[in-house]
């Protein structure tokens, strides 16, 4: 399956706290966008590179650089709460953003906004989107991207359902998904479990 978990004793414990329901906004926050700068550094390790020319102090010597930055897209509003820590790690990577959401009374999914950049064919994608339980606007959102042909997609979460997560690879099993968490599932309102409740209230501030 294309599918890494990050086992990493310093993402526990992040992870921890993003789950303990007394961490405010605050901290909510600056601790996802930690986790951003992990994902994105793993997401990219293996990026096609190209050597240049740098004077050091002292000499001339040869360095290396990504051939070209993937794409990061946000899927609004929880996904940005990791974007500002994935562009601290990708500076250089251009931006765009979905907005989507599930409507419960129509029982599908709604686009009420989608902006990419102009350099997006062809070019790889790291989709961001913190908690992934049913699945349907991560869906739906790479079913988007996908008519703008752009390249490979990754997508970066936190946490993941075990449904959520075949789920994508059943309609998109050339999708890697990357994430901090496989959960043990979802409650009857559609939660993740154990989870940390509704991660676009508590990034801000709107319980």
């Amino acid at each position: 399956m294309n599918f890494t978990q990050l086992d990493h004793p310093v993402l526990e414990h992040k992870l921890a706290m993003l789950r303990d329901k007394e961490t405010n906004s605050i901290g909510f926050r600056g601790i996802i966008n930690e986790i951003g700068t992990f994902l994105a550094y793993e997401a990219t390790r293996e990026l096609k590179t190209e050597s240049f020319d740098v004077e050091t102090p002292l000499t001339k010597t040869k360095c290396l650089r990504p051939e070209q930055y993937p794409m990061v897209v946000s899927i609004l509003r929880a996904g940005n709460g990791l974007l500002d820590g994935v562009l601290n790690a990708l500076p250089y990577a251009p931006a765009g953003q979905i907005g989507i959401y599930r409507d419960k009374f129509i029982n599908n999914t709604v686009e009420y906004y989608f902006k990419l950049p102009n350099t997006h064919k062809g070019r790889d994608v790291l989709l961001l989107d913190p908690m992934v339980a049913t699945a349907d606007t991560a869906i739906a959102s790479i079913d988007r991207l996908k008519k703008y042909q752009v390249g490979k997609i990754h997508l970066l979460c936190v946490l993941i359902s075990p449904m959520g997560l075949e789920k994508i690879h059943h309609f998109h099993p050339d999708v890697h998904i990357m994430c901090v968490k496989k959960e043990e599932g979802l409650n009857d309102k559609g939660y993740l479990l154990p989870g940390m409740g509704d991660a676009g209230d508590r990034l801000f501030n709107t319980l």
